[in-house]
């Protein structure tokens, strides 16, 4: 994590395989289009399906529909539960619903500015998992900051009051650098360092999605447990302390 993020090849790929072919299969339902037989190539080509006035309206029906798979937070989960539990402990909380990015080419409304979660309400001791669905690569990807390049960035925040977005991002820039993740990789990241995507200038749109875990003991900041996080993987006394209240009456 010395560089503020993990790479490394889903953790089960059969669990990453059942996501992408639900989310194709799911986005031909809204489409009225026949279930792909290549997945990654109807995802890759979806722009050719539909138009930038009717993506939102896609992207909705899909996140509503795979979020309501009993599956999906545990299949989720087990493409990279090594890495996540290796960088963030055994005892997790999972956000509950996942978010899906889809990123048409040269759809300037898909765009996330330069930012960090933790400036917006997150606590610090969250990670984010990203998955890609397809091949991402230079704008067709995301961007994350250096830690130098954060660091010095966050003692000098002030510099930046009443500036945009982009007047961050020009000065960050040059530190910056845009992931390549083929299909069949998965990517932890510290979202307390600036992130966040260009418009996609590639011939293909990607279909990406974002979760947070989190150590369920570690402190949280505006998402809180039971509303945003749910525990996934509670040793016995935790469980136990968690369900445990002294009686009304009792006195030390």
């Amino acid at each position: 994590m010395n560089a503020g993020y993990v790479l490394r090849p889903a953790a089960d790929r059969a669990a990453l395989d059942r996501i992408r072919d639900y989310l194709a299969a799911s986005a031909a339902r809204h489409l009225d289009l026949p279930v792909p037989t290549d997945a990654g190539a109807f995802l890759n080509n979806i722009h050719q399906q539909v138009d930038g006035a009717r993506l939102n309206d896609l992207r909705l029906a899909v996140f509503h529909d795979i979020n309501a798979q009993d599956w999906l937070r545990p299949a989720y989960f087990a493409t990279a539960r090594d890495s996540v539990q290796t960088l963030i402990g055994n005892e997790l909380a999972m956000q509950k619903r996942i978010n899906l990015s889809v990123q048409m080419p040269d759809d300037d409304k898909s765009v996330l500015p330069v930012h960090a979660d933790v400036w917006s309400g997150d606590s610090a001791f969250e990670a984010v998992l990203w998955v890609p669905f397809v091949d991402v690569f230079a704008s067709k990807s995301m961007f994350i900051a250096s830690p130098a390049k954060n660091a010095e960035i966050v003692t000098r925040f002030k510099d930046f009051n009443g500036r945009s977005a982009e007047d961050l991002y020009r000065e960050v820039e040059a530190s910056l650098t845009f992931l390549e993740i083929p299909y069949g990789h998965v990517l932890v990241f510290n979202q307390n360092l600036m992130h966040g995507n260009r418009v996609n200038r590639e011939a293909e749109t990607r279909w990406s999605m974002n979760c947070r875990f989190k150590s369920v003991l570690s402190p949280y900041a505006d998402k809180k447990l039971g509303e945003f996080f749910e525990p996934i993987t509670l040793r016995a006394m935790t469980r136990i302390g968690m369900d445990f209240a002294l009686p009304d009456d009792f006195t030390e």
